[in-house]
């Protein structure tokens, strides 16, 4: 049976190291494993009839690293940030010891190229006192894991550092005790050059940490208290010991603790750190609150119908997480160059080594340069380019209501062409009322109603929520119905009291043999309503037209699709007429009316096969075909914890609008990636050859890595500054998450019959 786990890496000091670990783990039997080098994190699928957790972490542990389960975030957020500040204080400490000791040493660099002297202004050995400390308790870190990288037949940054830095020193050490008449002492240059990196990683550290502070904003949302009610009055309590079922209290001004249902009280609560919606989104008995949410009016009595990890928060939390961790396409490429990229700066040094010997008769020289190839050429960079970006750009998405599914959602995203919609929730409200009853064959209008809804009782689309209410509002007795039979999309049959009984669309009754006239049907539809028959046997005894309004950022969301190149085609299983309507009246110039949930996927793949990349708006069972088909898959106003791997981008705002806004995250977030993997491969194409013709001194060559690594996270940290594109960043009012007794958040509506 197939299993997955979260594994916590320590001990990675680059992308080899990541690549290394991945292919260890790769190769136990049943095992599938991505490393996350810069979240530090491996997501393992194994087979447990094979192989078990332990064995995963012994794996990792042969390898010259360390796992743990990854711990859940959520349930413990102190615990992970006090652990990363102690991690963050003890390698501010190393950095300190040896930036107190290189200061000296650099003074004296300047001080020799001020004077343009070239004898040294403190003692051989004062430097070797120095450098020492530097070299072998600063760095103590690059001879661990070099060794542990050369034990398991593999190289990484840290054989780089190690090598070039030992070399460094120990050429010195030559010079000095020797002596070797001539020639210069070098600590100042080892010394430099682990200090500027051991800052390059502490910088590092720090953006990285920054990367992640959408899950951090995140998990500090829900408060540490809940007043819980004991029976006679409300008593604040942690957070833990609040259980489903139990009533509690939020004042004006706190943050909701758990998921829950008003009891009493009204308000106006503010949901735009899960929405991204800025509009407080009204509450009264039987709405429903969110943890995380903000209470801004009068105090609300809630029942908790939802805890710890159960809560729409919590299953944020685990699929910004779970996206932030995943590894985009272009990343495996990537990690190919890694793989190789170590052993290959080797083989480029000792040829430095030997030709700039051999050319200039000065193998001192010719050490130095190797020196600098060796400490110039860092795959890090590489690592950290797309996991970077990729955590930002999911972790501002989350920030504005946009959940991504996993890294490969995000990269195809951009490159649609077009985008599917359905009408019915998507284009238009969704929640149709009764426009008119035209009865026929001597039914009345009531009776026409009362079989309809009859035939309805069990079916949670719109139109089948509007004849019920509609029968209801009117008082009507429901009868017993036999056989019901569901055609998703297409209509509904039963028996009562041996009595045939349809209902559906004009085209799914003639399908079942019913006979009608249809030009009285034009006359009904051409008014642009949505229109269903009840048919009697095989003959139609009554017509029922419901309207249904459109959603106010319909329009909107079509022009800035269109701005971005984006075509925007609707499918729907209602009539023609009124599939006309909507498409003129939101600028939808591609459409096609009565289609099958199976015709939707057909004409979904048609457009694959004419080279469009295709994105799917919707959900439920009429649309799941054509969302299995799509490139990228949409569901909108998704608002419970289930219902968040529905699809590949999930829309938390109730905005229809938020579909291009994501399609511009996508496309700034890949730009972000291609942008820092542009700067990593040119970084080493042009630093390396610099190097070796000896243009670059170690010590430059050392702060030049150690800001190469910074740059790109740092570039990557530009996407906080993105937007939603203009015309989809304000939302109407009402718009927001809708609550669940008013309005399914599971899925979007089934199309019109």
């Amino acid at each position: 049976m197939n299993q997955s786990v979260d594994l916590e890496l320590t001990g990675m000091t680059c992308a080899a190291c990541a690549v290394r670990i991945e292919k260890v783990l790769n190769r136990a039997p049943g095992v599938t494993a991505e490393v996350n080098f810069a979240t530090e994190t491996a997501h393992v699928e194994f087979d447990a009839a094979r192989t078990a957790p332990e064995d995963l972490i012994g794996i990792v542990r042969r390898a010259g690293y360390d796992a743990a389960p990854a711990r859940d975030a959520f349930a413990a957020p102190d615990d992970v940030a006090r652990e990363a500040q102690a991690r963050y204080r003890h390698d501010l400490a190393v950095f300190a010891l040896a930036a107190l000791c290189t200061t000296p040493l650099v003074l004296q660099m300047v001080w020799m190229l001020a004077t343009g002297r070239h004898d040294n202004a403190i003692a051989p050995w004062l430097q070797f006192v120095l450098a020492a400390p530097v070299q072998f308790i600063a760095g103590a870190r690059f001879y661990r894991g070099a060794w542990n990288a050369l034990r398991n037949g593999t190289a990484n940054m840290d054989v780089l550092v190690a090598l070039g830095t030992t070399v460094a020193f120990v050429l010195s050490l030559a010079v000095w005790l020797v002596p070797l008449e001539g020639q210069h002492v070098y600590f100042e240059a080892s010394a430099v050059i682990i200090t500027l990196v051991l800052l390059g990683k502490l910088l590092e550290g720090r953006a990285k940490a920054r990367t992640a502070s959408a899950i951090r904003d995140l998990l500090h949302l829900a408060p540490p208290q809940v007043h819980r009610w004991d029976g006679e009055r409300y008593h604040t309590v942690p957070l833990a010991e609040l259980k489903r079922g139990e009533r509690f209290l939020v004042r004006a001004g706190e943050a909701v603790p758990v998921d829950g249902r008003v009891l009493s009280g009204t308000s106006a609560v503010n949901e735009s750190m899960l929405t991204g919606e800025s509009l407080p989104v009204a509450k009264s008995p039987g709405g429903h609150v969110f943890a995380g949410t903000v209470n801004d009016d009068g105090p609300l009595e809630c029942e908790a119908i939802a805890v710890g990890q159960a809560t729409l928060l919590a299953g944020i939390v685990r699929q910004v997480a779970a996206a932030q961790g995943s590894k985009a396409p272009v990343q495996r490429q990537v990690d190919k160059v890694a793989g190789v990229f170590v052993p290959a700066v080797l083989a480029i040094a000792v040829a430095t080594l030997v030709v700039n010997g051999l050319l200039l008769s000065d193998w001192t020289e010719a050490l130095l340069r190797a020196t600098a190839v060796l400490v110039i050429a860092c795959p890090c960079a590489l690592g950290l380019a797309t996991p970077t970006a990729l955590m930002v750009g999911v972790g501002e998405g989350a920030r504005a209501g946009i959940l991504v599914k996993n890294a490969e959602a995000l990269e195809h995203a951009r490159r649609l062409t077009t985008v599917v919609v359905d009408k019915t929730g998507t284009l238009t409200a969704g929640a149709p009322t009764i426009d008119s009853i035209h009865p026929l064959m001597r039914h009345t209008e009531s009776e026409v109603l009362m079989l309809a809804a009859s035939l309805e009782q069990g079916a949670t689309h719109p139109l089948a929520k509007a004849i019920r209410e509609a029968a209801a509002t009117r008082d009507l007795l429901l009868v017993p119905v036999q056989n019901v039979r569901q055609h998703p999309g297409r209509g509904v049959v039963g028996e009562n009291g041996g009595q045939r009984l349809a209902l559906g669309s004009p085209a799914f009754l003639a399908d079942q043999g019913a006979a009608f006239d249809t030009t009285f049907l034009a006359t009904i539809q051409s008014g642009g309503a949505t229109t269903v028959g009840l048919a009697e046997h095989d003959a139609v005894i009554g017509w029922i037209a419901l309207a249904d309004t459109l959603r106010p950022d319909a329009a909107g969301a079509v022009r800035a699709l269109r701005d971005q190149g984006v075509s925007v085609v609707m499918l729907t299983g209602d009539h023609a007429a009124t599939a006309e309507r909507v498409a003129k009246a939101v600028g939808v110039d591609r459409w096609q009316a009565e289609t099958t949930p199976r015709d939707k996927r057909e004409r979904v793949l048609e457009m694959q096969r004419a080279g469009e990349a295709v994105g799917m708006v919707g959900d439920g069972v009429n649309d799941a075909p054509a969302l299995a088909q799509a490139d990228v898959s949409f569901a909108m106003g998704a608002g419970s914890g289930s219902a968040l791997s529905a699809a590949d981008i999930t829309i938390l705002r109730d905005d229809l609008r938020a579909v291009p806004a994501a399609i511009s995250l996508s496309r700034a977030t890949i730009a972000k990636i291609r942008q820092n993997l542009f700067f990593a491969f040119v970084y080493n194409v042009l630093g390396i050859p610099l190097a070796a013709a000896g243009l670059l001194s170690p010590v430059v060559a050392g702060a030049a890595m150690a800001l190469s690594s910074v740059s790109v996270v740092t570039n990557a940290l530009l996407l906080k500054r993105w937007r939603p594109p203009r015309g989809t960043e304000r939302l109407p009012p009402g718009a927001g998450v809708p609550d669940p007794g008013t309005r399914s958040r599971h899925h979007l509506p089934e199309e019109s019959r």
